[in-house]
């Protein structure tokens, strides 16, 4: 199983890679061989086993703990800075603390030399070794970290795509809903007889929205005065289908209006509030559109229909794929027993 903090399982890499670092470790900063003075002996090979292990597993801790605390992309550099700062400060106290340990219970206790060289060249080799171990496991975690996270980030922009690609569908397919299209015609049809102007006028923002749905059905990002725009004809649609049943409130201070959101949005969280609540006389539908900490807001009242409507969530995670593409900020969702709330950030971009 990869374990998601390391970007990969690294059972064998701990299983080879820490005996074999123990092992060369000696050949490198202390000078063993096998065949003359000083030689190889098992006593060497255990003690830098011991070495390697508490280095080793102390920095893939640090490196864990790193990536926790700064998880997001924008974090590298000040997480690269922090765990290795981190790493070389542990990684030679560590190493110090061990060779004391080994000086007072070999050579101080039971009377055992080491090895011939002096006091400073042991403290020169016991840090260059650990550095060089800790070094190691730096180049090991963080590369193929950085691969995990690059294959990952190449699926997520593909998946992404795909949305987008499904989103471009989705406007055309809105284009010619035939349940959009017949309610708007009935709702027309009606209203002809009796009010003439109206129907013009109704006329005129159904095609605005038919327009604004071309224009931006390839867009990543409009500004949100646009999509207001149409929201507005959008409003005036149903209003005149659902009259004083719904109830429709856009307050959105102006110096908002240049800040950037997907297309679409606000039609989309429109038919899922039409599509899922009960709309009547006795149980009007509210909903209301406003800004709340630099962050648009969708709400609406809860009022469930009696009988369920599939519910598949394309819809919103239609917009929070596509906000992915824009920005780390999420898209949050807030259900209560009285209400529907979909948050969305607003982006100067």
């Amino acid at each position: 199983m990869v374990n998601k903090k390391i970007g990969f399982n690294d059972t064998w890499v701990l299983l080879i890679g820490i005996p074999f670092t123990a092992f060369i470790i000696p050949i490198v900063f202390n000078g063993v061989r096998f065949t003359r003075e000083p030689l190889y002996s098992p006593r060497i090979f255990f003690i830098a086993l011991f070495y390697t292990v508490i280095l080793w597993v102390g920095n893939r801790y640090i490196m864990i703990w790193a990536r926790k605390k700064y998880p997001h992309f924008d974090d590298v550099k000040r997480r690269i800075i922090t765990q290795s700062v981190i790493m070389f400060l542990f990684t030679i106290i560590a190493c110090n603390l061990l060779g004391f340990a080994e000086f007072r219970i070999l050579e101080v206790w039971l009377q055992y030399p080491c090895n011939n060289a002096s006091p400073i060249d042991k403290l020169i080799d016991g840090n260059n070794a650990a550095l060089f171990c800790s070094l190691t496991v730096s180049a090991i975690y963080e590369s193929k970290y950085f691969m995990h996270e690059l294959k990952s980030s190449v699926e997520e922009k593909e998946l992404l795509k795909r949305e987008a690609l499904q989103s471009q569908l989705n406007a055309l397919k809105t284009q010619i809903n035939p349940h959009f299209l017949f309610n708007n015609l009935n709702t027309l049809s009606a209203i002809i007889p009796d009010n003439p102007q109206q129907a013009v006028d109704f006329v005129q923002q159904l095609s605005k929205v038919y327009r604004h749905i071309l224009a931006v059905k390839d867009e990543e990002h409009i500004p949100l005065e646009n999509e207001l725009e149409v929201l507005e004809s959008y409003s005036f649609l149903l209003k005149t289908r659902f009259e004083d049943n719904i109830n429709i409130t856009i307050n959105v201070p102006s110096k908002y209006y240049s800040f950037q959101i997907p297309p679409l949005c606000l039609q989309l969280l429109m038919e899922n509030a039409i599509k899922h609540n009960i709309i009547s006389t006795d149980k009007p539908l509210y909903i209301e559109v406003s800004v709340v900490n630099d962050k648009l807001v969708f709400k609406n009242n809860l009022q469930k229909k009696i009988q369920s409507v599939d519910s598949t969530g394309i819809g919103l995670n239609n917009i929070k794929n596509r906000m992915k593409l824009l920005t780390d900020k999420p898209v949050q969702i807030t259900q209560t027993d009285t209400y529907f709330a979909v948050t969305i950030p607003l982006l100067s971009i």
